[in-house]
């Protein structure tokens, strides 16, 4: 799979997207993953226009050191999904506005309303970084490092939001 990583490491989270048009969105997800030292590839497989690329994509995802997948979707959006349907490995949704979409709510329903074992975390609109931030607590789970790394960002944006207050109560 075509891959851009932001360490030597072998990638820890897979970011992948239906289309190159979601790149603007799918973008943040890789800016916070570097923010945060997490290493990650990121290509484009659409459910729709290649499902044996997606397929394969998802199989071997385990066995190429991933340990979360990141999959954003516009329109009907399945592409997170039946990638859950293949692995085993958590999978974070990230619903797309994309131009042929219903204001962004078949995006999100399509990827929110999963039937029973086959589970997609599912963050807001264009939320990728979310989703980059919820794969990291993910790995940061059994990595002390990152664990620190995630406590440091949430408090610098406690302080961010004290700094505002301050600024504007004076």
């Amino acid at each position: 799979m075509s891959a851009t990583s932001n360490s030597n490491n072998k990638s820890q989270v897979g970011i992948i997207m239906g289309s190159k048009s979601d790149l603007n969105i799918m973008q943040d997800a890789a800016d916070i993953l570097k923010e945060l030292g997490v290493s990650f590839e990121m290509t484009v497989v659409s459910a729709h226009r290649t499902p044996e690329r997606m397929f394969e994509y998802a199989k071997s995802a385990s066995d190429r050191g991933l340990k979360v997948i990141i999959a954003g979707a516009g329109g009907a959006a399945h592409l997170p999904g039946m990638v859950a349907s293949i692995t085993q490995l958590p999978v974070i949704g990230v619903p797309v506005k994309s131009s042929n979409s219903i204001d962004g709510w078949d995006s999100i329903l399509s990827i929110l309303q999963m039937p029973n074992g086959i589970p997609v975390a599912t963050v807001a609109l264009n939320a990728a970084k979310n989703a980059g931030i919820l794969a990291a607590q993910i790995l940061g789970t059994s990595d002390t490092e990152l664990s620190q790394r995630l406590l440091n960002y949430k408090e610098e944006l406690k302080q961010k939001v004290e700094e505002s207050a301050r600024e504007m109560e004076s």
